[in-house]
């Protein structure tokens, strides 16, 4: 999932603002770099952020929506307001990637009302303060408690698990500890039996270990991370630096293949 930012104040400086041009130049980027779907987002979600109106998140989204639609690749928008959803589900929007987990009230029934898919994040607090002091006894259990109930609200709704996503939520409200700890444990949450995304992408974690400040200076981390996050389930990676992240997983997937090959030929050869 190749991210696209139309915002003026994204922590990993890639972000386009309202310049719908530009932004479209780096969603084709993406697409050319080998993404299978991007993610357009036209409100930050970092530490600290102050909420969007929802008639600027639009102006910034809707003029780009409406070129990337049509290029064949699934588009998913990041937000988490109800009326936002509308619209872009109206302008050709296949997927909702809701920080929110569909429980701002009205988001469920708009995307119910659809065809559409939905990504389901864990999120303790909100941007603003989630990281002033996050807490937990067992986070991973505690965050898998809060997706399985996710996706029951949504299957009530007659949202099926074909239409599911979750993402575990890396970097919302949660300490650095934390988010290793999830990412440590990522399989726990295959067996709720909907595709697992990860977003690891330049975040605080990896500049917590590493020492590299924002933005590209964290790439090597970053392929690392999500390398790791797919070794242990994900379906799906969420990144700025798609042609990279591809590489490193073509050469993982490359040595499981002939590992395979080499189990079964072992196997072959002891019969």
């Amino acid at each position: 999932m190749g991210i696209v930012n139309l915002t003026p104040d994204s922590f990993s400086g890639d972000g386009m603002g309202d310049d719908a041009a530009a932004a479209i130049a780096h969603a084709e980027m993406q697409r050319d770099a080998g993404a299978d779907m991007l993610d357009l987002g036209a409100e930050s979600t970092r530490p600290g952020a102050p909420p969007v109106p929802v008639e600027l998140e639009l102006t910034r989204l809707l003029p780009v929506l409406r070129v990337v639609r049509d290029w064949g690749l699934p588009v998913s928008v990041d937000t988490n307001k109800p009326d936002v959803m509308r619209a872009v589900l109206a302008e050709g929007a296949a997927l909702i990637n809701d920080i929110a987990a569909l429980q701002t009230p009205g988001a469920l029934a708009v995307v119910a009302a659809s065809d559409a898919g939905v990504c389901l994040m864990h999120m303790q607090g909100e941007p603003r303060t989630m990281q002033t002091s996050p807490h937990y006894s067992d986070v991973t259990g505690e965050v898998r408690a809060f997706l399985a109930e996710r996706v029951a609200a949504c299957n009530a709704a007659g949202i099926g698990n074909e239409r599911l996503l979750i993402d575990p939520g890396f970097g919302f409200g949660k300490t650095v500890e934390h988010n290793y700890t999830l990412l440590r444990e990522m399989s726990r949450f295959i067996d709720l039996g909907v595709p697992l995304l990860a977003g690891l992408s330049r975040k605080s974690m990896l500049g917590a270990v590493t020492g590299q400040p924002n933005g590209v200076a964290r790439l090597p981390a970053s392929v690392a991370a999500a390398v790791l996050a797919v070794e242990r389930g994900a379906w799906i990676v969420r990144v700025h630096d798609v042609a990279a992240t591809k590489d490193a997983l073509a050469v993982w997937a490359a040595m499981n293949r002939t590992e395979t090959k080499d189990t079964i030929e072992n196997s072959g050869r002891k019969q």
